[in-house]
């Protein structure tokens, strides 16, 4: 099971505000942790929604660009882990030892999703190609 863990953004984030070396050496020391446990995929930080944009779609196909910031920073993500475990708890577990994302004075939040995967779905024309580009996309890496 793949799930990724996604660190919210906050006032601190959004503004560009980078870590400081007390937080970013408990974040490696996690992300080590991840790496020697076998669980970790991928993991980034993101950069301000200022540096972002969003692709709205509406009704009859039409694509709008807007640039960020984005006023509202509760539904904004700061950075995320992909990891791969065999539960929902084992990935509960790994999120509760992550350090605080922005430091233990401030308050933070990591949202914890499971993601979909092509077994999910029922089998279909659409369904084999995409198992195609998922291989092709394996052999690459």
């Amino acid at each position: 099971m793949r799930f990724m863990m996604m660190v919210k953004a906050n006032s601190n984030s959004e503004a560009g505000v980078m870590p400081d070396e007390k937080l970013i050496a408990a974040m490696t020391r996690y992300n080590e942790e991840l790496s020697k446990a076998g669980v970790l995929l991928d993991l980034a930080g993101l950069q301000p929604s200022s540096k972002g944009a969003r692709i709205v779609f509406s009704p009859g196909g039409k694509r709008t660009a807007v640039d960020g910031p984005f006023a509202e920073t509760t539904g904004l993500v700061a950075g995320y882990w992909l990891i791969q475990v065999k539960s929902k708890q084992e990935a509960i577990e790994w999120a509760k030892r992550a350090p605080a994302p922005h430091g233990e004075a401030a308050a933070g939040e990591i949202e914890l999703r499971q993601l979909f995967e092509l077994d999910d779905f029922a089998p279909s024309p659409a369904i084999d190609e995409a198992r195609k580009l998922e291989s092709e996309l394996t052999k690459k890496k």
